[in-house]
């Protein structure tokens, strides 16, 4: 059974003459601890793709499913989307999106303590994951204070916390010098494949993805590749 599967994905920007296809009859299925990199220029509906099968923007026609539960069909979201995006995917955004108020390692804790995990243990968690990405020493600091390549591996913690069952990695090392790039997509095929995560990364280094199983491309909304 797929983690992750998504059926003839379309979607649309706009009405009429103004319309813009993002993604044309978009097929995908990565199995449970499948490694796929997601390549394309600027413009190229990659984003688009993940924001379709996450649900932060459904898409405009097709089917979504999560470990073979369908999440959405034809634009009609069938779960939680909210929970469902919590309990089962760890989304890495182009934007660190983290919480002002709160530090490096509160913002990692929180998904967990959302989960039901008790705040000591959450924030036991949160600190071993900034150690991993070097950044035990600024676990008590805020956002703020962070470079944004710090920040950037603040949000990839926070991302992986939770152990999910789908990580969307959105150009997760694009803030990163090569070593710790490479550093942040070890983590994410070490976590796909011991905790048997589906991973998508899209990214525009071909040298972040040594070890991937597939590579797509995406062109013009289409999806191309093994």
């Amino acid at each position: 059974m797929a983690a992750i599967e998504a059926k003839h994905l379309t979607k649309v920007f706009g009405k009429g003459e103004a319309a813009v296809h993002a993604l044309r009859d978009v097929s995908l299925a990565v199995e449970p601890g499948e490694l796929v990199a997601l390549m394309g220029p600027s413009g190229s509906g990659k984003t688009t793709l993940l924001r379709a099968i996450s649900l932060i923007d459904p898409p405009t026609s097709g089917c979504v499913s999560v470990a073979g539960q369908t999440a959405c069909d034809d634009a009609l979201v069938r779960l939680d989307a909210r929970r469902l995006r919590r309990e089962k995917m760890g989304i890495i955004f182009q934007a660190y999106n983290l919480i002002p108020f709160l530090t490096a390692q509160e913002n990692v804790a929180l998904l967990l303590t959302l989960n039901g995990i008790p705040k000591r243990e959450a924030m036991r968690r949160a600190r071993g994951l900034l150690e991993e990405m070097d950044l035990g020493h600024r676990a008590a600091v805020h956002p703020a204070t962070l470079s944004g390549g710090e920040q950037q591996r603040v949000a990839v913690a926070r991302a992986v916390a939770n152990s999910p069952a789908v990580i969307l990695a959105d150009e997760p090392t694009a803030a990163l010098d090569t070593e710790r790039g490479k550093a942040v997509m070890a983590l994410l095929r070490r976590l796909g494949r011991e905790k048997q995560a589906a991973v998508i990364a899209v990214t525009h280094d071909e040298r972040m993805i040594a070890g991937f199983d597939r590579i797509y491309h995406m062109t013009d909304g289409q999806l191309t590749g093994s």
